[in-house]
């Protein structure tokens, strides 16, 4: 779709969108955290589902990182990728399974350096949570479900030598 090429490709007002979502999920976190995550996603997923849908292709993985990935919607990947591109990208920057299209993540890093969380296209996203999957990620974002670090990490990581550096600037 063109149009959603062209609104991913200038995404100032999906980064302010993002901002707007944010506030309102932190002013609403003790209203879900009454009703409880599940709930709370049943009645928050139609809603996601019918803005994020033709925005982004959106999977419904239920932790939606667009904001950490130039608005691209890394689970678009064939391979679901989630810190970057496999090492089969094209030459001309296309897709190893389908040639015909965009690697996801040469779009992501391009339109990433055109929003404010330029500094987060070194974040390494933790594995998919598939429990999560099917559930509103704006509800899993608000209850804190959604980027729960693996192992013994606390921190957010970044794949970069200066990586403390780069999760402050983040910050």
């Amino acid at each position: 779709m063109a149009w959603r090429n062209y609104l991913q490709d200038h995404p100032g007002p999906l980064g302010w969108a993002w901002e707007a979502t944010a506030w309102v999920l932190r002013r609403a976190r003790p209203w879900l955290e009454r009703v409880g995550l599940e709930r709370a996603s049943r009645w928050l997923l139609p809603v996601e589902t019918a803005l994020k849908k033709p925005l982004f292709d959106c999977q419904a993985c239920g932790q939606c990182v667009l904001h950490y990935t130039g608005m691209t919607c890394p689970m678009t990947c064939p391979k679901q990728l989630r810190n970057g591109p496999c090492g089969g990208v094209r030459a001309n920057g296309h897709c190893e399974v389908y040639p015909e299209r965009p690697c996801v993540w040469v779009q992501a890093l391009t339109r990433i350096e055109r929003t404010p969380y330029a500094a987060e296209k070194h974040r390494l996203n933790p594995p998919v949570d598939w429990r999560l999957e099917g559930m509103a990620s704006w509800a899993t974002h608000a209850l804190e479900r959604d980027q729960i670090p693996t192992g013994s990490e606390t921190l957010v990581r970044y794949a970069t030598e200066r990586w403390e550096e780069v999760a402050n600037e983040a910050r």
